[in-house]
């Protein structure tokens, strides 16, 4: 691989996506100065202490709460939860498991039942088929 002569710079938003952060808990330094992927890289490789601290207590954005509490961005809308989470709240939240949680998580695996039923089923239809499998992930 060759070196980068003019390399791209991307906006904090996209570096903080790509780590899985929440960009204003991030230091004033990351969240002002525009990354290249060499310096992406490096952050992946040997994270600073703040980087290690924001990915194991967060806060995190939306995205990673929905992941861990197991519903999906959109359920977390209609609960109202529009700030950024803890660990320790969202450690709270899968311990009292609110009303409004237990209904999206149930929301949330019968989508991915019906996701893996349709699968199943066209996967059937192509088998069934003589036409070859297409390339897609």
């Amino acid at each position: 691989m060759s070196p980068e002569k003019n390399p791209q710079y991307m906006k904090p938003l996209t570096a903080a996506n790509k780590l899985g952060i929440y960009l204003q808990a991030a230091p004033d330094e990351f969240q002002n100065t525009p990354l290249t992927r060499s310096d992406l890289e490096a952050l992946r490789k040997d994270p600073p202490a703040w980087l290690t601290e924001l990915q194991t207590n967060g806060p995190f954005p939306k995205d990673v709460v929905a992941r861990k509490l197991g519903v999906s961005i959109a359920g977390l809308a209609r609960a109202e939860i529009t700030d950024a989470l803890t660990a320790s709240q969202i450690a709270e939240l899968l311990e009292d498991q609110p009303d409004w949680l237990v209904k999206e998580r149930r929301t949330q695996a019968e989508v991915r039942a019906e996701a893996e039923r349709v699968k199943a089923k066209e996967e059937a239809r192509r088998a069934a088929t003589n036409r070859p499998a297409k390339n897609r992930r």
